[in-house]
């Protein structure tokens, strides 16, 4: 494995050393707990391995395996409710012999699992029902194991030293599995039952069942992570937990704007986005935070979550505000070479865990990005015209000015006006949303050195002074505005005047330390539409580029054009195609007008979440080329959900839109509104536009053109159309 990692110089490679046993996972997540489960219900150590419960960065249960008489039972059906709520599963007995032939002949046994998260556990209520015309007596056994891995070992990274594990204990219907780190932590998975075992041997517990025909019985299991000398929380009755798990599911978005299309599959893919938005939102002290994504990547990130937040903030401007907090409160107050930290800068990633606390990985707090300080600002600027909230604006202002400093001094590495970043190392080369190790190359394959300028990158600076400009004039600082705006115009003009590539019709990759071009055809340049710092007249070319075959799938933009050196549709960030990178591409085209490759982009897109297990768009899927009646060819450890993924489908439809606000103005705006062929009408629902005030809209489609009807508005709030 070290040989693997070191041959593609990547540290931090998610490996997968073996193909999924059974793609089909069911995924659950309450606050800082997630667990991933194959559709049996079950955690098996077997394929890529990635399977368990996971709290803080740590695999607290890496095995938990059901067994009817020493047999894994027949698989009926999974499922995971519509609020990522509860899993259930249907089993049944196989086939069960003794002496004289067959005892218990196979479907007599019905057994569902029903399981949620909550306080850093899991409870399964099992209930067991004969439908059979005997009675039948047969051993239910609940194996389990933990080996409390960090998440980086489960992603492959080999450590030298590792902690001690403790014996397992069991005593009065409770096994506690221990381990202390290397950090001096102790962690525990403690899993009680509701009612004692026929046996308790190693890590296996037993339970002997009589039923009568048409007689249930119930066991309820829970699995909690315990830290330090903290006891298991106590459990109220399952039922009430679900009651209580979902009245919280829903009052975490009740604020949001409900829509409803003509469309009854772009609503369910729609409403499952919602959902694994909604379950990916953890409680922080600074307010509700989009974490990245499940396994890998359940923690808090900066661009991940402040681009979730554009994503989401016509829907629900809240989660801006807690991502603008929480990135406020996280900012580098000093300048910190190990973790990337320089004043002002936003941070890339916060993890907690053995190895983060170790410094083996560096990314307890790490600050290697160079994009999500100004991205930072241009939701800043975005939610303030989303909600005129300046109280917030005022309270965020120092944090602000301090990520135009740093963007100003050194952000701009070598003083020339760009925004980049110097390899690091000790953590990521590569500091963009494409950060493996090879995603930055020239037209002959070679990677960039030197102090990087990406082309993505300049357009999130250029927005950033642009909204950075209204925000300072809110505050009364006329000139910094005017600076600023002057700072903004010029960066565009030299922006497209360095990075342009007439040979290519688009905007160059990236510019490295000697500023060379890299002149490859990428998805970075649709960025350049979605900021606004593209040229009109450059616009469609760069549009005509994305929407060639070599660049679009059918399904969506891949992330370098098919003639490109490095390109392979099975690459991480070489060829394939991520749903958030295509959202943010397609809000571009529509922001310039360019309505037929818009709406080829959101279709192909929608098209390909049709064919996802759960209708969800995973972290990203393989850039092959679609071929009639196959589905997209899935990513081996892409992560599901990833929350920005699931915002895709929310951020496109206010594309479609046209969607804008002023809410200081209480006004909602449309601008060059269209709907693809699969919409004929659109109503949204209590949309927002000030604190006290809310629309109802539909938007219907009438061959080519597109009405709007207010179905209730109030008096004093306007909307306006622009076509």
């Amino acid at each position: 494995m070290p040989d693997e990692i070191s041959r593609i110089r990547d540290k931090f490679y998610i490996v997968a050393t073996s193909s999924m046993i059974d793609p089909y996972r069911l995924i659950l997540k309450d606050g800082d707990v997630f667990g991933v489960f194959d559709r049996f219900g079950d955690i098996l150590p077997l394929g890529k391995k990635e399977q368990g419960l996971y709290f803080g960065g740590t695999r607290f249960l890496s095995h938990y395996e059901l067994k009817i008489n020493g047999v894994r039972p027949l698989f009926l059906s999974s499922n995971i409710d519509e609020e990522n709520v509860l899993l259930t599963v249907d089993l049944t007995n196989t086939d069960f012999y003794g002496e004289t032939g067959i005892v218990i002949k196979r479907d007599t046994i019905h057994i569902m699992r029903s399981r949620l998260l909550k306080d850093r556990s899991f409870l399964e209520h099992i209930r067991l029902r004969n439908f059979g015309e005997e009675e039948v007596s047969f051993t239910l056994e609940a194996a389990f194991d933990a080996d409390f891995k960090d998440i980086f070992e489960v992603r492959g990274i080999k450590r030298k030293r590792r902690g001690e594990a403790a014996t397992p204990v069991y005593s009065k219907r409770e096994l506690r599995l221990g381990y202390t780190g290397l950090d001096r932590v102790k962690r525990a998975a403690v899993i009680r039952v509701s009612r004692e075992p026929a046996r308790a041997t190693g890590r296996a517990l037993s339970f002997d069942v009589r039923l009568k025909p048409g007689v249930t019985e119930t066991i309820d299991i829970s699995a909690s992570c315990v830290i330090g000398k903290e006891g298991a929380p106590k459990k109220d009755g399952f039922s009430r937990m679900v009651r209580d798990a979902r009245r919280r599911a829903s009052a975490v978005l009740a604020e949001s704007a409900e829509v409803h299309t003509s469309n009854a599959q772009f609503n369910r893919t729609l409403k499952r986005s919602v959902s694994d938005i909604r379950m990916m939102l953890t409680k922080t002290q600074h307010g509700l935070y989009p974490y990245g994504g499940i396994p890998w990547y359940c923690t808090p990130f900066g661009r991940d979550g402040i681009i979730t937040a554009l994503e989401c903030l016509w829907i629900n401007p809240e989660l801006a505000r807690g991502v603008l907090k929480y990135l406020s409160a996280m900012q580098a107050a000093e300048d910190d070479a190990k973790k990337a930290a320089e004043t002002g800068k936003i941070m890339h990633e916060s993890r907690s865990g053995e190895m983060a606390a170790l410094n083996e990985v560096p990314f307890g707090l790490y600050y290697g990005s160079v994009d999500a300080t100004p991205l930072y600002v241009v939701l800043a600027g975005a939610y303030w015209r989303r909600t005129g909230d300046t109280a917030l604006v005022r309270r965020l202002w120092p944090s602000i000015e301090s990520a135009l400093h740093w963007l100003s001094t050194k952000g701009d590495v070598d003083g020339d006006g760009f925004l980049e970043y110097v390899p690091d190392e000790k953590g990521l080369r590569n500091q963009g949303w494409k950060d493996s190790q090879d995603s930055v190359f020239h037209a002959d394959g070679t990677l960039a050195e030197g102090a990087i300028a990406l082309s993505e990158v300049q357009g999130y600076l250029y927005a950033a002074k642009v909204e950075a400009s209204a925000l300072s004039r809110l505050m009364g600082d006329e000139s910094g505005a005017e600076r600023l705006l002057s700072e903004a115009v010029e960066l565009k003009k030299r922006f497209n005047e360095v990075f342009w590539d007439e040979r290519l019709g688009t905007y160059a990759l990236a510019l490295d330390g000697k500023k060379r071009p890299c002149r490859v055809v990428s998805s970075n340049a649709g960025h350049a539409l979605f900021s606004g710092i593209a040229d009109h007249d450059k616009a469609p070319r760069v549009a005509r580029t994305l929407i060639s075959e070599l660049s679009f799938s059918g399904w969506g933009i891949r992330t370098v054009s098919a003639k490109e050196a490095r390109y392979n549709p099975m690459s991480y960030h070489n060829g394939s195609i991520w749903p958030h990178d295509n959202a943010l591409i397609s809000y571009g085209l529509a922001s310039y007008g360019m309505t037929e490759e818009f709406k080829k982009v959101f279709s192909g897109l929608f098209e390909a979440s049709l064919h996802m297990e759960l209708q969800r768009l995973p972290e990203l899927f393989c850039g092959f080329h679609k071929r009639d009646g196959v589905a997209p060819t899935l990513y081996p450890v892409a992560c599901s959900p990833q929350t920005w993924a699931s915002g895709a489908m929310v951020y496109m439809l206010q594309a479609s839109l046209g969607l804008l606000f002023d809410a200081k103005k209480g006004m909602v705006i449309f601008k060059n509104p269209v709907l693809p062929e699969f919409l004929s009408y659109v109503y949204i629902n209590d949309l927002m536009v000030t604190p006290e005030k809310s629309v109802d809209i539909l938007v219907s489609r009438y061959g080519e053109d597109v009405a709007i009807e207010a179905l209730r508005k109030p008096e004093d709030v306007n909307i306006l159309i622009l076509k």
